[in-house]
């Protein structure tokens, strides 16, 4: 029991209300999902660092094509007769004001043109195929959490099908039968459609899988059945309730889904089986270095550095994201 408040002769005795009612008050403002996420991102420098140098390629590989040498054009004056490797420079690189990452061994061509025109090829596959895992992966997965039943054996089948596909045989063979024109599409054109198709299309069980046990796990929370309750069909469920709360798992599994593809693209142009010379990409380039790497090993260490650093940015990216987005995260 608190003590009585006692009052001297000549006070007035002041009520809370009167007290606070010429205080000026601030009013509380709430935090959406994506600020709470953005707070948690940030304190990551980690992730952050991953992006900054993301947007740092996506800018070089879109605009930095225009202010470099051509990347198909030798010169042989650089390069010695004798050994047939670039006659000064560290490690017999080439280096100088006129080539800044050396030039190759045999031909001459600029390093750096051809290492950001290489950007250019493995980021536009890498997208473009994460892009299509996603969205087969996706209406897949969805379609099986939710319905289940034989809708649900049937694409799970698929995709353990899918996964026990020897993908890397499939995408040689293809290319390999592949005929010079398809629907008016021909040259690297054609080779980019066909590693983008080979990579998206084989790709998405990965994803699937994981979108479907999210939905298996949604499908049964309190917000579904309120929908259901009143009279909301299968589509809008589907759309409106259950792909919005697919989101940060999709976004964060496509950050870690695009380092993969890059590293898959880099494999088959290694295999020749990418784009056609002389158009580089950095697995051609570690193909051309492999005869040379012990006369020229920088050869070699430039395209296999852009690959590290690509991938590993984006690893960085998706941990963060992970984080981030992790509504059980601290």
């Amino acid at each position: 029991m608190t003590a009585p408040i006692e009052v001297s002769k000549g006070e007035v005795e002041a009520h809370p209300e009167d007290v606070l009612q010429g205080v000026p008050g601030k009013a509380v403002q709430g935090r959406s999902l994506g600020q709470i996420a953005w707070l948690r991102l940030k304190r990551d420098k980690a992730a952050l660092g991953g992006g900054v140098v993301i947007v740092l390629l996506i800018a070089v590989a879109i605009f930095g094509p225009f202010f470099l040498q051509d990347p198909t054009v030798y010169n042989q004056e650089l390069i010695d007769p004798t050994f047939q490797r670039p006659k000064s420079g560290w490690l017999y690189s080439g280096i100088s004001w006129d080539h800044l990452l050396g030039v190759e061994p045999n031909t001459g061509r600029d390093m750096l043109s051809r290492i950001v025109s290489g950007a250019r090829i493995s980021l536009l596959v890498a997208f473009l195929a994460t892009l299509l895992s996603v969205a087969i992966g996706t209406f897949m997965g969805v379609l099986a959490g939710y319905f289940g039943g034989w809708v649900d054996t049937l694409i799970s089948r698929a995709m353990d099908v899918f996964l026990a596909f020897p993908l890397l045989l499939f995408a040689i063979a293809l290319v390999g039968v592949v005929p010079g024109e398809v629907f008016g599409i021909k040259g690297n054109g054609l080779r980019v459609s066909v590693l983008i198709f080979v990579i998206g299309f084989f790709n998405w069980p990965y994803i699937g899988r994981i979108v479907r046990g999210q939905t298996l796990s949604l499908r049964e929370r309190e917000f579904v059945d309120a929908s259901r309750s009143l009279g909301a069909g299968h589509g809008y469920v589907l759309f409106k309730e259950l792909l919005p709360n697919l989101v940060a798992p999709i976004i964060v599994y496509a950050t870690l889904l695009i380092p993969t593809n890059i590293l898959f693209e880099a494999a088959l142009s290694f295999l020749g089986v990418g784009v056609n010379p002389p158009t580089p990409s950095w697995g051609g380039m570690l193909t051309l270095a492999v005869p040379t790497y012990q006369n020229t090993p920088f050869f070699m260490i430039i395209p296999g550095m852009a690959i590290f650093i690509t991938v590993l940015a984006f690893n960085l990216l998706g941990d963060g994201l992970r984080d981030a987005l992790d509504p059980r995260a601290r």
